[in-house]
């Protein structure tokens, strides 16, 4: 089987094709990956977070995956007082679903044991690996943070100081949860992995009990599915701002095949910022407005909901097969490391995707029992005549403006998926870019009829110094015909390959 994988990091890569060489398909590769990352990226997509993900029969059948944690039962309580969500420590943690997402994902079509991947990893992680320069650059930006818990201190600045590049990370706490989840993945959430995050959490203050663990389940249904010109497009949908992708694509292309042009996507990106303050929310628990979403129905900014800045946030996987199956995982802590906590008992470091609800009881954001805040992930897969494309990114809020920028020329086979990538890239945002008021920041070299029109819209453009992680980091699969080719962000440290047959392997299944 031939396989095209890209992820942000060489060792998930590895993986992957370890996987494959065991018989796996498109989606035992993506999440031996998947679960690698988690011990390689820590600071952009532990076990104790979050993840969307869209998975593609060979029929053309798209399913989503929504892994979203839910807040805790008791929340009131503590929110009664609030004035806004903590950023930071156990409150702004709610029930992680990575580990219930990926096996979700697996039970849709993959081939081989997720045991196998969970194995893997734990070998890594008790091996150690060398810092890279993403987690290097997180590990400084947070050095506050690492050094202020007791957890991740021990674990990333173990001689008294943040490691450094190239310096080795071991986490054997880590490595053996990996092996009880090999064992019994449910143990994440009915077990001794459960029982201690919820010891560590109520000890930081949450409102955790081991029945918000035990009650957990992702949600698994049809993809949020619209056509554009002659495309198809499918998103996961809301608490994913998949909605507003579509709705930008949609917007500033007019409805038609044709690529959007830069000043078209910089309308419907403001529009996007101010449609999705509106309306996006937890269908479960709140009423959402979709055609609000997909329309962009919003012409006034929405009453003011700062988020956290989450730089660092997330990491994707994407692959796809010579079957037709195809995958794209988008995880997360959300805020670099997340809620800033680590379990000892465990290593696993904690999300802090709660910060994301809104105090107002009025938005469709609101904090509430067992309600999912409104998500950033916006895993993406484009079905052109003869092509698709699988496309996962990192990005934060940004992630639906940096697709719109990519996404209308990667399917075109004509287009080489890394240049695409390499291009200079644009943003929207304010809190979350570290901005006073909405504004467009962008890397040296876009176009200056963007620049132009954002000064027209009454934005303030701001310059990066370089190629910047808040452009994103996406990683792209691509087949058009028989042919299948990837790609992973050059702001990343990611690899894009494609997995070959070993004759001597094939047809074997672990």
């Amino acid at each position: 089987m031939t396989i095209a994988l890209a992820a942000p990091h060489p060792e998930a890569i590895a993986a992957g094709e370890r996987a494959a060489a065991a018989g796996g398909n498109a989606l035992d590769a993506a999440l031996a990956a998947a679960v690698m990352l988690t011990v390689v990226y820590p600071h952009q997509c532990a076990l104790g977070g979050d993840l969307i993900a869209l998975v593609r029969t060979p029929e053309g059948r798209t399913t989503s995956v929504i892994a979203a944690g839910t807040a805790p039962a008791a929340i009131a309580d503590a929110a009664s007082s609030w004035t806004e969500v903590p950023r930071q420590g156990a409150h702004a943690v709610t029930v992680p679903g990575m580990v219930a997402g990926w096996r979700a994902i697996a039970s849709l079509g993959g081939r081989t044991d997720l045991s196998a991947a969970f194995t893997d990893a734990a070998t890594v992680a008790d091996a150690g690996i060398r810092v890279s320069a993403g987690l290097s650059r997180a590990l400084r930006s947070r050095a506050d943070a690492v050094m202020s818990d007791p957890g991740m201190r021990g674990v990333f600045a173990p001689r008294g100081a943040v490691l450094a590049e190239g310096d080795p990370l071991v986490q054997p706490a880590l490595a053996a949860t990996l092996r009880t989840l090999a064992d019994d993945p449910d143990d994440f959430y009915r077990g001794g992995i459960a029982r201690s995050l919820v010891g560590t959490l109520r000890a930081g203050g949450g409102t955790h009990t081991v029945e918000d663990f035990e009650h957990y389940a992702p949600e698994v249904g049809p993809s949020l599915t619209r056509d554009i010109g002659a495309q198809t497009w499918h998103v996961a949908p809301p608490p994913s701002v998949g909605a507003v992708l579509i709705g930008v694509v949609t917007v500033a292309s007019d409805g038609g095949s044709e690529a959007p042009s830069g000043p078209r996507l910089v309308d419907a990106a403001i529009h996007g910022v101010h449609a999705r303050a509106a309306a996006l929310g937890d269908p479960l628990t709140s009423e959402i407005d979709l055609d609000v979403l997909l329309d962009l129905g919003v012409d006034v900014p929405a009453p003011a909901f700062a988020e956290p800045r989450p730089l660092g946030d997330t990491a994707a996987v994407t692959a796809l097969d010579d079957e037709g199956w195809g995958v794209t995982i988008v995880q997360s802590v959300y805020q670099t490391f997340g809620a800033g906590l680590l379990d000892p008992g465990t290593g696993v470091v904690l999300h802090n995707r709660g910060s994301a609800f809104s105090v107002d009881p009025a938005s469709p954001a609101a904090v509430r029992p067992g309600a999912r805040p409104p998500h950033t992930l916006c895993p993406a897969i484009v079905d052109a005549p003869q092509t698709t494309v699988v496309a996962g990114c990192q990005g934060g809020r940004a992630q639906a403006w940096i697709l719109s920028q990519i996404l209308p020329d990667a399917v075109d086979p004509a287009q080489d998926l890394p240049i695409i990538l390499a291009r200079p890239r644009w943003v929207v945002g304010d809190r979350d870019l570290d901005q006073p008021v909405l504004s467009l920041v962008a890397e040296p070299g876009v176009a200056d009829d963007v620049l132009a029109r954002a000064d027209e819209r009454g934005l303030p453009v701001v310059q990066f110094a370089g190629p910047a992680d808040e452009a994103g980091h996406v990683q792209l699969v691509r087949r058009s015909g028989e042919e299948i080719t990837s790609a992973s962000d050059p702001r990343a440290d990611g690899v894009g390959t494609v997995i070959e047959p070993d004759p001597a392997s094939e047809g074997s299944i672990a």
